[in-house]
């Protein structure tokens, strides 16, 4: 099968977690046999930021680690027939323009070959819904959306059973518990400040927590002001700046363990969808402590798979539990990774795909009015 996928980036992880599992995913069906191929916008902003702070040097890190991935730049204006040209499946994300997302739809509506889905892993569709205006999604023969609750928002909106959940996951081949043991201390935390969406959260979650327990913490991340790198000086906490997703595993081996914190949508608009950190920080075998967060699709299983703070005093508490008992770490480690192999790897994700594909395709590629 030809898979065609029109991203924001594939070379940039920089304030680009769609990247994370993109990788995982395409390279899982590069290594199933099916010709991938992923288009990205000449000056995408993710991958503009990428090289204004650390230049070409900072996609190396991605290079090593997808050797079989590549992606190529298309400008405004492009011949999108001649892009799409044989493809059997065209993903569009939602972090594309809308102009492109449109056309591509009118190829779909004008006979275009090819089963078109439109990819969401974002809250836009429930924070900004204006921005989706334009887009043409009734062209689409379907939507992915990675949580049950986005997928209602799109079920409310017509879309009925051509909306599918499909999940992030994590990329086992990358993300996985070192193969010797490390030496491991303090906390860890690998995220971006954004737009104040959990500055309050951080600070009663992690920053304090950490603090009260006196266990070293460390920071990875892009997007901090100088007010918010003040705010982690004045608890403690060591800022190191952007890591590249590919090197995660590793920054995870030299730790105790790390803390989920929802951004505020997701914790009240969108609750239940976790974001990618979760699969990855669960296949690398690192012990992981949640802030409030509702899992309400049971994708985990909460205290066994990781422990949830439901306050400030319980996540310090946890905190100096993991840090004191070796058997709740193995514990923790041992069941997460358990969780992950057999339900969420990007192996998984692949397989749904492709279940997807043939569903829409059988018994013939349906017409679009």
């Amino acid at each position: 099968m030809k898979i065609v996928y029109f991203t924001h980036s594939l070379r940039s992880c920089w304030n680009h977690g769609n990247a994370h599992f993109l990788r995982g995913v395409l390279r899982e069906l590069i290594v199933r046999g099916h010709d991938v191929v992923a288009y990205e916008p000449e000056g995408a902003w993710s991958l503009a930021n990428l090289l204004e702070d650390h230049g070409e040097a900072g996609l190396a890190a991605w290079q090593r680690a997808y050797p079989e991935l590549s992606s190529q730049t298309y400008a405004a204006g492009a011949d999108l027939e001649a892009l799409v040209d044989g493809a059997d499946l065209v993903i569009v994300h939602e972090w594309n323009d809308p102009d492109l997302v449109a056309r591509i739809g009118r190829i779909r509506q004008r006979g275009g070959g090819f089963i078109a889905l439109f990819h969401d892993t974002h809250h836009r569709a429930v924070s900004a819904p204006h921005e989706l205006k334009g887009c043409n999604l009734p062209a689409y023969d379907g939507i992915l959306a990675f949580g049950d609750t986005l997928a209602q928002v799109y079920r409310d909106m017509g879309w009925g059973d051509d909306v599918y959940v499909w999940h992030e996951a994590a990329d086992t081949r990358l993300f996985h518990p070192p193969e010797e043991p490390t030496q491991r201390s303090g906390i860890v935390w690998i995220g971006n400040w954004g737009d104040g969406e959990r500055t309050t959260e951080l600070e009663d979650y992690l920053f304090r927590p950490a603090e009260t327990a006196g266990l070293p913490l460390d920071i990875y991340g892009v997007r901090y002001s100088d007010a918010a790198k003040r705010t982690l000086r004045r608890y403690g906490a060591r800022y190191h700046g952007w890591l590249p997703n590919a090197k995660a595993p590793e920054v995870f081996a030299r730790h105790l363990a790390t803390v989920h914190v929802p951004r505020r949508f997701y914790a009240t608009l969108l609750p239940g969808i976790p974001t990618i950190r979760v699969f990855e920080t669960l296949a690398c075998g690192i012990p992981l402590v949640s802030a409030p967060w509702i899992d309400c699709e049971h994708l985990f299983r909460p205290g066994t798979d990781y422990l949830v703070g439901s306050d400030e005093a319980e996540m310090t508490a946890h905190l100096r539990s993991l840090a004191s008992d070796a058997e709740l770490r193995r514990s923790l480690s041992q069941h997460g990774l358990e969780t992950i192999r057999a339900r969420h790897s990007c192996a998984h994700r692949a397989d749904e795909l492709l279940a997807i594909a043939a569903k829409l395709r059988a018994p013939h590629l349906r017409s679009v009015a």
